[in-house]
């Protein structure tokens, strides 16, 4: 088992995602943005100077946090620039040795009912890109994000029995504050326990971010949350953690914090600052939390 997680949200730039990753003794970076661009989309030359820093610090890219087919990405729309997306992802994968990347399953049609989502379409298009992925030796892991997949346990399922191999990423804190589309209006939240217990046996990578759901907004994709350190929401990320581990989990965990940067007039730490050290502090508790569950474990035996 190895930490890693999404050091965009330590440092826009890849020297401060590179310090922060050593400062917490991990050697590993799920890369999704650098200097506000997703790692597919920057220029060569950025490229070029990530890769240089990487191969000097000895830090690698284990995943890809890609766009592809992501929560703002209409299924709808014309396939062929989400395969252009996945064959740059792919040759980048390549130079940097990266074996994994996040995809999901196209945002979630709105207006519309559960049974009017292009079910066939995204299967049919997740089984070419999978194809993509599974032909270059990258294992792609689906997300259970906004998207269609992550729309309830149901349809994470349904995804694994039309695209067959598929691996998920499960990510403890989105059921919090996604609808279960699955039990019909007026829509409740999910239940990340619930949802972890139907999909456990496809899990083949971990993200770690917790918190409470607080209530939708009007217009907007994702409702307004509270976000929180681990264990300390309804994410239920302790209770997953110790089923995982004592079922031989041995894969990547990942922290997705998206804790809110607050800056205190009183406070000596710039913002940047702040943000590099929540997330420090982040990974420092889940790896606390990960020892103390392995004791309790080891006792339980």
């Amino acid at each position: 088992m190895f930490f890693t997680g999404f050091a965009d949200e330590a440092a826009r730039g890849i020297e401060g995602q590179i310090s922060a990753t050593l400062e917490l003794g991990w050697s590993h970076i799920e890369s999704r943005n650098v200097g506000g661009k997703n790692i597919v989309e920057i220029s060569e030359d950025d490229f070029s100077q990530v890769r240089r820093l990487l191969d000097e610090s000895g830090v690698k890219i284990n995943c890809f946090g890609s766009e592809v087919a992501n929560w703002g990405v209409k299924i709808a729309d014309d396939f062929s620039p989400t395969v252009d997306k996945a064959k740059r992802a792919i040759e980048r994968m390549g130079i940097l040795g990266t074996k994994a990347i996040r995809i999901m399953s196209f945002g979630i049609l709105q207006g519309v009912g559960v049974d009017s989502q292009m079910a066939e379409e995204r299967f049919r298009r997740l089984r070419e890109l999978k194809k993509m992925f599974d032909g270059a030796g990258v294992t792609a892991y689906h997300e259970n994000c906004m998207n269609y997949g992550g729309m309830g346990w149901k349809y994470t399922l349904e995804l694994i029995e039309n695209v067959p191999g598929l691996e998920l990423v499960f990510d403890t804190g989105n059921p919090v504050f996604t609808p279960d589309f699955a039990k019909g209006e007026p829509y409740v939240r999910q239940s990340a326990w619930e949802f972890y217990t139907h999909v456990k046996d496809h899990i083949g990578y971990v993200h770690i971010k917790d918190g409470k759901f607080v209530r939708d907004v009007e217009g907007a994709i994702f409702p307004e949350a509270s976000f929180c350190f681990p264990g300390e929401g309804d994410g239920d990320v302790r209770r997953i953690l110790k089923d995982l581990l004592g079922s031989g989990y041995d894969g990547g965990i990942s922290i997705e914090p998206h804790l809110s940067v607050v800056y205190h007039e009183s406070s000596k730490d710039s913002a940047e600052e702040l943000k590099r050290n929540n997330y420090i502090e982040y990974g420092r508790r889940l790896e606390q939390m990960v020892g103390e569950i392995r004791a309790e474990l080891a006792l339980e035996k």
